[in-house]
């Protein structure tokens, strides 16, 4: 006995949204098609196949999508008609601008399902074998008719910076669903548009790939892993699109980043070499000096000392020699100097320096100003503590700790409250052993974790 298909009814539903039959959209189908080089001979009774539940083949999904685009007049992708990946499930898919509308609206529908992701560690190393050239002549046959210019580009850039204001000072799960509202609605339909010139649209996919960037960095903030890694991975297809040397490395360090923070070391040696390897003499030596101190990172966790150590020392020299100006991607890190400090830190916890580490953490927090740094500062500072209870100078740490917490009050931040559970434990081993205000610091976390 054979199952009965189940009828398509999300397609059903966008194809009466817009107003076409069967046979204008068979034959938008053709016109797609035909602009991507390819003949297909769809009719009216494939269109009415699908409807009730078959299966269209190859790229054809996309190609219908991008008719009912055209008829709708807004983005339709293939996960909304029912015929593509779900944004769920696949990672790095060639249609990444659908991939992009679908997860910004996951986000803005507060998709439990999505935002409950798990860390995937085999996805670290998807970037190693990504086909940049395939995905961008698929791009450039999908056109909305509309145009969009330097302007417009320069609009996004600005909302970005303001909302990546706002996340320094207030932390991750701060306007996540309103940003995620912008990449989706405003942003991803521009990508889509006729620019006046190739240097304008490059522009464009790395103004995208920046808030997709951030969209990212407030989900780590946050602790929703899987959906970070998702948006990160986008934008490093966006940042490809705009510059594949510099953004596309660029986009490497922060899916190494990621790992390493969440102690996952496979593949983050790779694409940490690979990232530099893409970038050398091709950006600035600032930039080169912040993927420096993430390769030494990936070698420091993986054991590999010597290599960290060498990578940290070609770090220095290239932000000391370094003098122009940052692009974008980069600068959106902050001070160069006090990044390289926090991570050369980070890296000499690691191999438990903790002396050398405490020199580093206090370098960062000597260049990052308290008022436009405060979610940073404070984290830098609880590695700070972290260093300096390591050398069994508790109460020094415990003061170290308190001023951590002045920074945490109000920050909507999951690794904050990682940090105050940390502070808890810490300081109930140290009320036992007697340190002076630990019991007062361990209250403070109690009442800032449930607040």
């Amino acid at each position: 006995m054979t199952g009965r298909r189940e009828p398509n009814r999300r397609l059903a539903a966008v194809i009466e949204e817009s107003g076409c039959t069967y046979e204008v959209l068979a034959k938008g189908v053709r016109a797609v098609a035909a602009e991507a080089g390819e003949t297909l001979h769809t009719s009216r009774s494939a269109v009415h196949s699908w409807v009730t539940g078959g299966t269209p083949t190859g790229k054809t999904p996309a190609y219908i999508a991008e008719a009912l685009t055209r008829m709708a007049k807004r983005r339709v992708t293939p996960s909304e008609i029912g015929l593509g990946f779900d944004a769920i499930g696949e990672a790095m898919a060639p249609d990444f601008l659908a991939t992009a509308s679908d997860l910004g609206r996951l986000v803005m529908f507060h998709r439990r399902d999505f935002l409950a992701l798990a860390f995937a560690t085999a996805s670290v190393g998807l970037p190693l074998a990504y086909d940049h050239q395939a995905a961008a002549a698929t791009l450039r046959v999908m056109k909305s008719g509309r145009r969009a210019g330097a302007d417009e580009v320069a609009t996004v850039r600005q909302h970005t910076e303001m909302f990546r204001t706002a996340d320094d000072k207030l932390g991750g799960g701060h306007g996540l669903t309103t940003v995620s509202s912008y990449l989706a609605d405003a942003v991803v339909p521009m990508l889509y548009a006729t620019f006046p010139s190739e240097t304008v649209r490059m522009d464009a996919f790395g103004a995208a790939a920046e808030l997709a960037t951030l969209v990212g960095w407030k989900c780590h903030d946050l602790g929703r892993e899987g959906a970070a890694q998702r948006f990160y991975l986008l934008a490093y297809q966006l940042g490809c699109e705009s510059d594949p040397a510099g953004h596309g490395a660029w986009m490497m360090r922060a899916l190494t980043h990621q790992a390493l923070d969440l102690n996952q070391t496979t593949h983050c040696v790779e694409l940490a070499e690979a990232a530099l390897s893409r970038a050398q003499g091709k950006v600035d030596r600032k930039t080169e000096a912040l993927l420096l101190v993430t390769a030494a990172r990936a070698y420091g966790a993986s054991g590999q000392g010597s290599s960290a150590a060498g990578a940290l020392l070609a770090a220095e020299d290239a932000m000391l020699a370094g003098d122009d100006g940052l692009p974008s991607y980069a600068a959106a890190s902050g001070p160069v100097a006090a990044t390289v400090a926090s991570h050369t830190g980070r890296t000499l916890t690691e191999m438990k320096d903790h002396r050398a580490a405490e020199r580093h953490y206090r370098a960062a927090l000597a260049g990052r100003a308290p008022e436009a740094y405060q979610r940073v500062r404070g984290l830098t500072i609880a590695n700070l503590a972290k260093s300096v209870a390591a050398q069994h100078r508790h109460e020094e740490a415990v003061i170290l700790w308190n001023q951590c917490l002045d920074l945490m009050d109000g920050v909507a931040s999951d690794r904050n409250q990682k940090e105050l559970k940390t502070v808890r434990s810490t300081m109930a081993v140290y009320s036992r052993r007697g340190i002076p205000g630990a019991p007062e610091l361990a209250r403070r976390a109690a009442e800032l974790a449930s607040s």
